[in-house]
Formats: C-alpha cells, structure tokens, sequence
C-alpha cells in the first residue's frame, strides 16, 4: 500500500522539487492549493488537490505531511501591512493545519515543516548551529512562532521536525532568479559590504533533507538546512559572475538598500554562517557541498 502525504506549499519553488522526489520515491500525494487541478498537476506531477482546510476537517488523515507554505518573504517591501500577511501565511496557516490534523481519524506519524535560518537573526560571522542563541528582531520572532504552532503538534504524540532552510539555489526560480538579469549584463556585485553570510543550499538537497526528516523515525526537532560550505556575498556574488562569465564589480551601497528597502534591507545586509551539524551528525548527504557546482546546476 503507498504511502500517502499531504502538502501544503506544494506549488513552490521548494514544493515543485519535493512533490517529484516524493512521487519517485512511491508516495500518493495530495497537495493543499487555491490553483486549479489541471495547474497543480502541471507543477507537481501526479497528484490530488484540495482547495480548502474545511476538506481536511474529519478527514481519515494521512501518513505524513509537509507544511512549506509561505508568502514570499522578499517579494515587497516590509510595511505593517505586508509583515502581517507574511506572519499569517505562516502562522496562522500552520495553526490552521493543526486544529485540521487534530480532527483527523488517524493522525500522521511524522509532520516536516517549513522554517528557516532566519530564526538566528543577524549573527555576523559567528558558527550558527542549531544550539546558536538568536538574535531577537522581526525574523526570529517570525520563525520561533512559526516553529511552536507546528511544535503543538508534538503533544497528541506526532514527531516533529522543523527545517530551517537557507538560501535557496535551483533552476527557474527562488532568490537567484531575480539576481540574474543584472549578473548577465555584467552590472552585478557585492551587497554593502560583502562580509555578511549567505547560508545558500541547492534546491536538491532541500527535497532530499525534507524526504531524510519525514522517514528517519530518530529524527526529531530543528534541522538547519543549508549547505556545510557557508560563503560570504563577497563569495557568492565572485562566484556567480565567474559562473555566468560576466564580471561583478559594480556593489550596491548599504545605505542605497536602505533607503530603497527599509527594514527588508536586513535580508540582503546580515547573515549567519549557519552550518547543517545535526544533518552532518546523522550522516546526511549532500549532493551539492560547494557553491560553484551548485551555481553551474541552477543557471544552465
């Protein structure tokens, strides 16, 4: 009999990827989405579609699930307004699934969810690993009440893994698709100082550690996804230029993000050089561990 999975973020850049490595690996899976069927399906593969938690109210359950879903959190400026929309797309949407999963006939062994390393806050240039204290500010205090509604879960005797993702790199969408049009005309380079760190980690391997979570039964708690090469922007921005062929000289001024960006300039000007060491403890392993491989994977 397969197994069966339910996702909610399943039409997402991270989602698209997993629902694949999940068919692959024999899971019927049902994915969570306003879209059409016929969309879903396109983006997903073979799946079923439902359209609204009042379908999963008393609903017979499913063996595992998968709670990715999310407003984009760089797509617009931070004003009160926007901040809430991305707190309730995570949150409340996550509480929601709860109060749903509690009303099921038969309760999932395992629930994976969506975090990221953004719950550390701005950490400088200190090792980040799960154990790292944060650094109190809007994403932390995001991710933490993120983290303890899916954390709830964990009473009615259901596991719990959190997967605080890093950057993600992958072809035809995530972050690196808005910095390539100006990398390819040679127009790109360093975010403000370049020293802050970009915890990236290919698209790849997020399925894979999400898929790891789901069947490791010992698996439990926060998990920092990313790769165990952290680089600098300074790094990153070199290494795609050299990717692409293309020089990357021209820096964007601190100030001229902030003035541009606000408080969503943090994103692009604090980083934390977060290492996966509860992944590499439990043996993990990654495909892509370097930055330029990875690169010449998610822009060929």
């Amino acid at each position: 009999m397969a197994k069966t999975a339910f996702i909610t973020g399943g039409t997402g850049f991270i989602g698209q990827k997993l629902c694949r490595v999940l068919h692959k690996n024999g899971y019927q899976l049902t994915v969570l989405s306003r879209q059409p069927p016929e969309v879903v399906k396109t983006l997903c593969g073979p799946v079923d579609t439902l359209s609204s938690f009042t379908q999963l109210t008393n609903h017979q359950g499913f063996d595992t699930v998968f709670n990715l879903a999310g407003e984009g959190i760089a797509d617009k400026r931070w004003s009160a307004a926007r901040k809430r929309l991305i707190r309730d797309s995570r949150v409340a949407l996550t509480e929601r699934l709860i109060h749903s999963i509690s009303s099921w006939s038969n309760l999932p062994a395992v629930l994976v969810s969506g975090s990221a390393v953004g719950f550390y806050g701005d950490q400088g240039d200190h090792r980040v690993t799960e154990h790292t204290p944060p650094h109190d500010e809007f994403t932390h205090q995001l991710c933490r009440d993120w983290e303890q509604a899916a954390t709830a879960l964990a009473d009615q005797g259901v596991r719990v893994c959190l997967s605080r993702t890093g950057l993600v790199v992958g072809p035809a969408g995530g972050f690196l698709q808005r910095m390539l049009p100006p990398f390819r005309l040679g127009l790109g380079g360093r975010l403000g100082n370049g020293r802050q760190y970009m915890p990236w980690v290919h698209r790849n391997d997020v399925a894979n550690a999400l898929l790891w979570m789901a069947e490791t039964e010992q698996a439990a708690g926060a998990y920092n996804v990313v790769s165990p090469a952290p680089v600098t922007n300074s790094e990153f921005t070199r290494t795609l230029g050299l990717v692409l062929s293309r020089p990357a000289i021209l820096p964007a001024p601190a100030l001229a993000l902030k003035v541009a960006l606000g408080e969503m300039s943090r994103l692009l000007l604090t980083g934390q050089k977060a290492y996966p060491e509860r992944l590499l403890d439990s043996e993990f392993q990654f495909e892509f561990t370097d930055l330029e491989p990875a690169l010449r994977s998610a822009v060929r």
